[in-house]
């Protein structure tokens, strides 16, 4: 298998602000017009994005939330422990990875407004998955979490949200 560092080279990817790394593969260059999209879209969409993302065992995506629901694919690596906090606080953890058998799971959706962080818990390890929304991405429907009032929002869920921003 590749190193981190190999796939980094070979796959082209950058730094995320919520941890990690990405690239964007794909940007359908059909569009939706912003009149024809829910309000918390604040301009016109392609119809779909997809990146790579890997995540690796020394670092961590923090907590942060997107206006679309957001299909992670797993390809390779270590299992990603992805948590979840419903708009209504209630938290879920899903193991995405291919160990059928102690309940990992290959795809999952991240339904939108949910705020939702992950990590890797093999030490020396890394993860790479695809995802994809739809509309797509822009950086405009990004929140990175802030530590202090997403606790205060959810106070019983302290503890993972202190371990999962920065």
């Amino acid at each position: 298998m590749l190193t981190k560092e190999q796939l980094i080279e070979r796959l082209n990817l950058e730094k995320h602000p919520e941890g990690g790394y990405f690239k964007e593969t794909y940007r359908s260059e059909i569009s939706i017009t912003e009149s024809n999209l829910p309000s918390e879209f604040t301009s016109d969409r392609s119809v779909s994005t997809c990146i790579y993302f890997m995540l690796t065992s020394d670092s961590f995506s923090a907590f942060h939330k997107v206006n679309q629901d957001e299909a992670w694919h797993f390809y390779l690596g270590a299992t990603i422990d992805l948590h979840m906090i419903s708009p209504e606080g209630e938290y879920s953890k899903i193991h995405i990875g291919n160990d059928f058998l102690n309940d990992e799971t290959p795809q999952f959706i991240v339904p939108a407004q949910h705020w939702f962080a992950a990590e890797i818990q093999s030490k020396d390890s890394f993860a790479l998955v695809g995802c994809t929304v739809a509309p797509g991405f822009d950086f405009k429907d990004f929140e990175l979490a802030d530590r202090l009032e997403l606790q205060q929002k959810f106070p019983e869920h302290t503890s993972v949200i202190s371990k999962l921003t920065r």
